[in-house]
């Protein structure tokens, strides 16, 4: 899951976007809603590349990395996650991801944070599958 290095989430943005280049004034980025659309977002901006983020869990001081996250929802619902996000409620969110990660901290980690989750699974899934085939491949290979 290295690629996730070249992925990034961009403070009150809607979606992902792949890092083309670092530029003068900050980086280059393309989205990735369909568009691609490529624009230079400022070094003030709050960008967060997708391998450095990961989810509280209840142990102090822990938490698991998205990567690992993926891969969990790939095992457990294959490529694409059938979950209606615009009408679920709390409960639901923090039911759904507790199949995914049993220990996440229920205090600091939102059903937003879920849902942003989900979509951001479901567009890797269909936009970057060589994400997960690698990975397909390193389980297959271990048994």
């Amino acid at each position: 899951m290295e690629a996730l290095q070249e992925v990034a989430h961009i403070a009150g943005r809607p979606g992902l976007f792949k890092i083309v280049k670092p530029g003068r004034a900050g980086v280059i980025v393309e989205s990735m809603d369909g568009n691609k659309k490529r624009e230079i977002v400022s070094v003030n901006a709050k960008v967060s590349v997708l391998k450095d983020i990961s989810i509280y869990s209840e142990e102090f001081n822990k938490s698991t990395p998205l990567a690992e996250i993926f891969m969990t929802m790939r095992e457990k619902h294959g490529e694409k996650i059938d979950f209606d996000t615009k009408s679920a409620s709390k409960e639901e969110f923090f039911d759904f991801f507790a199949q995914i990660m049993e220990d996440f901290d229920r205090e600091r980690v939102y059903s937003s944070d879920i849902k942003k989750l989900i979509q951001w699974y479901n567009l890797l899934s269909a936009d970057m599958p060589e994400l997960f085939e690698a990975s397909d491949e390193d389980n297959k290979e271990e048994e």
